[in-house]
């Protein structure tokens, strides 16, 4: 981005990861996880409605992933009354900060950036104890928070710029942009930090307000980000922050006629549910809802037979078993030439074979998947595919002492078919699937052969091939000779084609215009 679509900001560079194999960053690392044991386990937190902390009705539990006999705090169940004074709460909010300086929304992203950095290892300690990743995969996600204030106040500003039309002789026309009203914004466990963060930035830049509504695994690594928000100089009122149960924050929310928009990321399925139920006008309601989806993805690896497969095998098992495969981007297909099928199989289970299942609070390469109900979902599609297919690695749960937690063996099937589940539906756990491709051409067939297109990796030394796949391939984030995880936010603009949801693209040039309405004013001379 350059400097002049900046707004006058320093040039943008993404912010640097910590380097854990360094003793003493490894050291502060622990102390933080140290420090939020003592400030925050057994702590009940609240919701915050008009900027008050308030109390729920019922409370309920979170867990660590990792040994679930352990509680780590506790939430506030939202009632039907909460609900609707959030609402109340955010259009009365949307009044003032509709009309707000850009620039003013700008620096205070700005300030948040500095604020989370100064806090990023206590924030990957949170999101450890809640979702279980080790800690380069949360330091990760929270590095890509302090991206996204970063882009989104250069994005404020230039959105608040309009946009040139072609002239009149006899009239002074303008086309400008203005924010949309109340937005909700519904978020997954797997990026607690950086998607819910994502969606709820877009609408603020823009000017409109939110009803932030995490997932309940994970509600301590949003509600710290709405209070470095808060702390940042965000008028209180712009976020209402909600935790609770779906009767209340499922339906009645998406259905709620003072809605304007849903911005969701989660499972194809809820977000199917609610586009449909986004459709329908309620009474009252002034305008058709938007709705922003991302729904998830069955992430092929394409390897041609000229491709450096080392390069290649690597890439695959980053992207498959990072975070145990529970990354919507994490690769669950390779589909390979003939011809080095037998080697790039070989060489991905021999480094597959090398990944230890542990502790994700002692950085193990493989920790637990999100719960044990969702380890007896990935065993199920285990435990069919060893019908269908040749199990070449793994296929079990995983034990680790008396931890009681989901965890599962990295998984690899060989020579699964185009119309097995195991190639077609999203598993989200560390299982990947080999296909056998006849020639590149029958590869990249067989990579489009799917409802889903969100990510996908392009692996060969041949720039023809390359330069086709650029043209073929139907995914909205294709990577050619590398992973397909690990999108940066306002370089890799993350959404996808098809199943995989509306396409909005996070962190992308374009992502504002999803939270905006255009307005054309022309004025007679």
């Amino acid at each position: 981005m350059t400097d002049s679509l900046a707004g006058g900001f320093l040039p943008f560079g993404h912010e640097p990861y910590f380097d854990f194999t360094q003793p003493d960053v490894a050291d502060l690392q622990r102390a933080a996880f140290q420090r939020v044991r003592r400030k925050y386990v057994g702590q009940r937190f609240p919701l915050y409605i008009s900027g008050e902390r308030v109390e729920g009705g019922d409370t309920f539990e979170v867990r660590n992933p990792a040994d679930t006999r352990e509680t780590v705090w506790h939430f506030p169940e939202a009632t039907v009354q909460q609900l609707e004074d959030a609402i109340t709460a955010a259009k009365t909010a949307f009044e003032d900060w509709r009309f707000s300086d850009p620039l003013q929304r700008a620096t205070i992203f700005k300030r948040a950036g500095e604020l989370l950095r100064a806090r990023r290892m206590e924030f990957n300690a949170v999101m450890t104890l809640e979702n279980g990743k080790n800690w380069p995969e949360a330091d990760g996600e929270v590095a890509e928070s302090v991206d996204h204030f970063e882009v989104f106040a250069r994005e404020t500003l230039r959105w608040a710029a309009g946009e040139p039309v072609y002239p009149m002789p006899d009239e002074h026309v303008t086309t400008v942009y203005e924010p949309i009203g109340v937005v909700a914004c519904i978020s997954p466990w797997n990026f607690p930090s950086a998607i819910p963060l994502g969606m709820a930035l877009g609408a603020i830049a823009a000017g409109n307000t939110v009803i932030w509504k995490p997932a309940s695994e994970t509600p301590l690594s949003s509600l710290l980000m709405v209070e470095l928000l808060y702390q940042a100089g965000l008028p209180r009122g712009v976020i209402q922050f909600l935790t609770g149960t779906d009767d209340v924050l499922g339906d009645p929310l998406v259905d709620h006629r003072d809605i304007r928009m849903v911005a969701f990321t989660g499972s194809r399925e809820i977000g199917c549910r609610i586009f449909e139920r986004a459709a329908k006008v309620q009474p009252g309601q002034k305008w058709l809802k938007r709705v922003m989806a991302e729904m998830g993805g069955k992430d092929p690896t394409v390897v041609c037979a000229d491709a450096d497969l080392e390069a290649a095998a690597l890439g695959i098992v980053q992207s498959t078993f990072g975070y145990a495969g529970q990354k919507c981007s994490a690769c669950s297909r390779v589909i390979a030439e003939e011809s080095i099928y037998d080697r790039l199989l070989e060489m991905v289970t021999k480094l597959a074979t090398e990944i230890k299942v542990g502790l994700p609070e002692e950085n193990a390469p493989l920790g637990p998947v999100i719960s044990a109900s969702s380890a007896e979902r990935i065993m199920k599609y285990v435990e069919s595919g060893k019908k269908t297919a040749r199990l070449v690695l793994g296929g079990e749960p995983a034990e680790l002492g008396d931890c009681e937690g989901g965890y599962v063996q990295p998984t690899i099937f060989a020579d699964v078919t185009s119309t097995d589940p195991l190639f077609q539906e999203e598993i989200f756990g560390p299982v990947l699937a080999f296909s056998k491709a006849r020639d590149w051409q029958h590869a990249i067939e067989l990579a489009n052969d799917s409802d889903y297109g969100l990510t996908a990796a392009f692996y060969s030394r041949d720039p023809y091939k390359l330069a086709e796949a650029r043209k073929l391939m139907q995914v909205g984030n294709l990577y050619l000779n590398r992973k397909c995880t690990g999108a940066l936010s306002g370089t890799h603009a993350f959404g996808g084609y098809g199943m995989s949801g509306t396409n909005a693209k996070v962190g992308g040039p374009d992502y504002l215009f999803w939270f905006l309405q255009t307005k054309t004013i022309a004025q007679r001379y």
